[in-house]
């Protein structure tokens, strides 16, 4: 019998197989190396955000999420569903339709042993926070394949200040879970990439929906995709714009209803209603303001003032003008080389624009929590330049600058998480918190009218009328303080003092239907009663109810029904 010496032939199957074997043999040490850092990682972010589980501060929109919100104070299913149906005028939040967050925020305070225990929604928040640090590390591994320069890119999101307020500032639950989704969304992103497939492109579209659900200023995420196709996928074309197709649709869709609802709810400030030239400098501002933060995060607030006057003759105006005009040519200069640098800017960019003020809704002209998800542009640039710095040049040399940047990373870690636990430290009370941003903005009418009431809450009237004082000092016109600090004083028997500064609200605004109501019960303390019967008329005739038991009680004493 004859043997042949050649050997069989593998089937395609067994072929296929032996591959995907050798592929994932390929891959397991950096995965377990990656899963090892990633642990470490996790222990360094939990210690510099654990002194945040013990914060009692209510910030500047906690009331309309948690303190004074009748639906995530009674949790269930027809709290769920207001939730979800009030669409385009949310009755409990003034703003934008976000029920995801809500519905996680109700789920926390069912959990939560006693009314006004915080910690649940902390612990909840840090979870999140964990997980996108993971994610950041997930993705960027997916992107460059280095699992030592994800770890590293993912251990400086995970401790940098920038993120401190996402956990202790119970309303920014809604950043922390857009984002979750968003990164998810990103990750299934890069394997349909790769892999092309209708069940990858339709989790996309779903995580993508669901982080708008959470909070819609991740509309820009179809952008980002379109970025990232530039650099580093370099697979931008035809066919890539035509994939985000469906996503803006989608962005379409939640952006008229985010315009619609926080237009009826939370008040909406068009372009229109700017100065022209404000606009420019305002974007060009912030543009400087967030890499200025990024890169050394000191003096970090909840609340940053506009610069006044807000002009080129502001050095913070001018700053932000004249880095935009550096930054922008450099950008466009340095393609000659790499797509590296404009494309992660154009990251940053695209995903921090709906927050950067051409459509405006806050009282401050940038916050930290703004940079959250869009930092992952700058992320994605630095992951790139330390992996070149990682793997380049001869053995020696390389070990050499690989030992230079873990001392280098080792060393801004602990300055970053020092400065993380310290920032948390002023989040200890409401107190504490706004007594440390008016040290920063002493001269901000707004935080001192927020303190101003909260003083007010704890019984502090003597304190508030003080705050409230100053807040009128500095913006004269300012109706709400007079309105307010009228209300001190009435607590403190001052009627003359109510009267005195609810006339000076109505000169302001003669439509101002709570400081007739409080000029009405402060004349009538006074003994002034036909004067408190024309404010209770007027009250009235601007289609308010005046308070029943002044009115029946001005009844009696003067025998008129009115």
């Amino acid at each position: 019998m004859a043997f042949s010496n050649r050997r069989k032939k593998p089937s395609p199957a067994t072929s296929n197989r032996h591959m995907a074997a050798q592929a994932v043999a390929a891959r397991l040490p950096g995965a377990v190396l990656l899963a090892l850092l990633t642990v470490a990682v996790i222990g360094v972010v939990l210690f510099a955000h654990w002194p945040g589980l013990a914060a009692q501060a209510v910030s500047i929109d906690d009331e309309y999420y948690l303190t004074g919100n009748p639906l995530v104070q009674n949790p269930g299913w027809v709290s769920a569903k207001r939730f979800l149906t009030e669409v385009l005028q949310p009755s409990t939040v003034p703003g934008y339709y976000q029920p995801l967050t809500m519905i996680s925020l109700m789920l926390d305070y069912a959990s939560a042993d006693r009314p006004g225990n915080l910690r649940p929604f902390h612990e909840t928040s840090l979870l999140l926070h964990t997980a996108n640090t993971i994610l950041v590390i997930v993705l960027l591994y997916m992107l460059f394949g280095q699992p030592w320069v994800a770890a590293i890119a993912g251990l400086l999101f995970g401790v940098h200040p920038i993120t401190v307020e996402t956990i202790p500032w119970i309303g920014e639950r809604k950043t922390l879970l857009a984002t979750f989704f968003a990164l998810w969304c990103l990750i299934a992103y890069l394997r349909y990439a790769r892999r092309p497939g209708w069940k990858l492109y339709t989790t996309c579209i779903l995580l993508y929906v669901l982080a708008l659900l959470a909070k819609p200023t991740v509309t820009p995420l179809p952008l980002m995709m379109l970025v990232m196709d530039f650099w580093p996928l370099n697979r931008l074309s035809k066919r890539a714009v035509l994939e985000k197709l469906p996503f803006l649709a989608i962005a379409v869709l939640f952006s008229v209803i985010t315009i619609i609802s926080q237009g009826r709810t939370g008040g909406l400030k068009s372009p229109e209603e700017n100065p022209v030239a404000s606009i420019p400098l305002v974007l060009c501002h912030n543009i400087i303001f967030y890499l200025h933060k990024i890169a050394w995060p000191a003096n970090m607030s909840s609340y940053y003032p506009f610069p006044q006057p807000f002009d080129l003759s502001s050095p913070a105006v001018l700053a932000g003008a004249v880095g935009t005009c550096v930054l922008i040519p450099a950008l466009l200069i340095s393609l000659r080389w790499t797509r590296a640098f404009l494309a992660g800017w154009l990251f940053f960019f695209v995903a921090i624009f709906p927050t950067l003020g051409v459509l405006g809704f806050t009282p401050s002209i940038a916050y930290d929590k703004y940079a959250y998800l869009p930092v992952l542009g700058l992320l994605m640039v630095l992951a790139w330049l330390l992996g070149k710095a990682w793997s380049g040049g001869t053995d020696r040399t390389r070990k050499t600058r690989q030992a230079a940047i873990l001392l280098v990373v080792a060393v801004a870690t602990g300055v970053l998480t020092t400065g993380t636990r310290r920032y948390l430290v002023h989040w200890k009370t409401t107190a504490t918190l706004f007594d440390y941003m008016l040290t920063l903005a002493p001269d901000s009418y707004w935080l001192h009218a927020v303190r101003a009431t909260d003083c007010s809450d704890e019984g502090d009237f003597e304190r508030a009328i003080l705050h409230f004082g100053k807040a009128i000092e500095i913006k004269p016109d300012y109706v709400p303080s007079y309105v307010n600090r009228a209300s001190a004083y009435a607590r403190n028997n001052r009627y003359d003092m109510v009267i005195r500064d609810c006339s000076k609200a109505i000169e302001l605004d003669p439509n101002c239907v709570a400081a007739y109501m409080n000029r009405a019960a402060a004349y009538a303390m006074l003994g002034q009663y036909d004067k408190s019967w024309e404010d209770v008329r007027m009250c009235r005739q601007l289609g308010a109810t005046p308070d029943p038991k002044l009115v029946r009680n001005l009844s009696q004493i003067t025998g008129r029904s009115e």
